[in-house]
């Protein structure tokens, strides 16, 4: 089996970005609430400025799947960009949000406009094909206790200074088994196992270590 590369953070260092001279609407949204609903009509791109949201998809048959955990400093919904007519997934909140919205018409008008403003969201692009490209990897050869560790090193920014010390987003045991495709009875397993290893901290809310790795790295 190949070893797992160091994880990246799933937020992408973007710096500050300047909206000036781009229309937009800010919207904020309360912890459950629906941003976005699977099947409407896609005409905005979006950009979550504070809080954590979610991107799930539910199949034919009502399975619902969590493929996406937004932080702050995220594009989303940019799909609209590239012809896509409706949503491909809901958007929900996990905690109280702040989202920007930015009309699809306005949005490709000012990537051409604004190089600057262009190569911030190229480089977002990037990153999350990048990102793909490795939950997939993990998803076929990683055993579901190395994907949920891999799952609480990139919600804790595993790298940057103040991981160790970054509570994380208030997640349900549901919303993790989704994320990392498992049932909630394993995760609930793995947690307890991590917790007595010193890898976390989990009493309700949750702080990840950085010797939790070693579940990763191991083969």
């Amino acid at each position: 089996m190949p070893r797992t590369r160091k994880p990246s953070p799933s937020k992408i260092a973007l710096g500050a970005i300047d909206w000036s001279g781009l229309p937009s609407e800010i919207q904020t949204y309360r912890r459950g609430d629906v941003i976005f609903a699977q099947g409407d009509l896609a005409g905005a791109v979006l950009y979550l400025e504070t809080g954590n949201a979610k991107l799930s998809v539910v199949s034919k048959a009502g399975k619902e799947a969590v493929v996406a955990l937004l932080e702050p400093g995220t594009f989303f919904g940019e799909g609209c960009l590239a012809g896509q007519p409706r949503r491909m997934a809901t958007a929900s909140t996990v905690s109280s949000c702040r989202v920007r919205s930015v009309e699809r018409a306005a949005m490709t008008h000012h990537l051409v406009a604004s190089p600057a403003f262009g190569q911030t969201f190229l480089k977002h692009m990037l990153t999350r094909n990048i990102r793909v490209e490795e939950d997939l990897v993990d998803l076929l050869f990683n055993s579901s206790e190395k994907r949920l560790a891999r799952m609480l090193l990139l919600l804790a920014r595993y790298g940057e200074p103040d991981a160790e010390h970054r509570v994380l987003p208030k997640l349900s045991q549901e919303v993790l088994a989704e994320m990392v495709g498992t049932t909630r009875s394993r995760v609930n397993f793995f947690l307890n196992k991590f917790r007595r290893l010193g890898f976390i901290e989990y009493n309700g809310t949750m702080k990840v270590h950085a010797s939790l790795l070693t579940v990763v790295l191991h083969d």
